[in-house]
């Protein structure tokens, strides 16, 4: 499996809709452009925080405010997923054996 974007939008405390998107970790806004396409959604409005978050974090979210339009969920998620990243270990001695 290739890195993927996976957006998913979110309506009180559960996923409404998903969708994944092959995507580069460099640049992910033609894979959200695709994905709001395909999710038939309002693309959101790209802000420094949202560049910042992504950098950091391979994430961010998006509130309603974000949309030109009027959005049926109460925010927009955006990760990046790359299945051949090398996995964290866990800093809970609890997970220790």
């Amino acid at each position: 499996m290739a890195a993927a974007l996976w957006v998913k939008t979110i309506v009180g405390h559960r996923i409404d809709r998903q969708a994944t998107i092959p995507c580069g970790r460099d640049d992910p806004r033609e894979a959200l452009r695709e994905a709001c396409h395909e999710m038939d959604l309002p693309e959101p409005v790209w802000l420094d925080k949202n560049q910042r978050d992504w950098e950091e974090f391979g994430m961010t979210r998006f509130q309603p405010d974000a949309f030109f339009e009027p959005v049926p969920f109460l925010r927009m998620e955006i990760e990046y997923i790359d299945p051949d990243a090398p996995k964290k270990k866990s800093r809970d001695y609890r997970n220790e054996f």
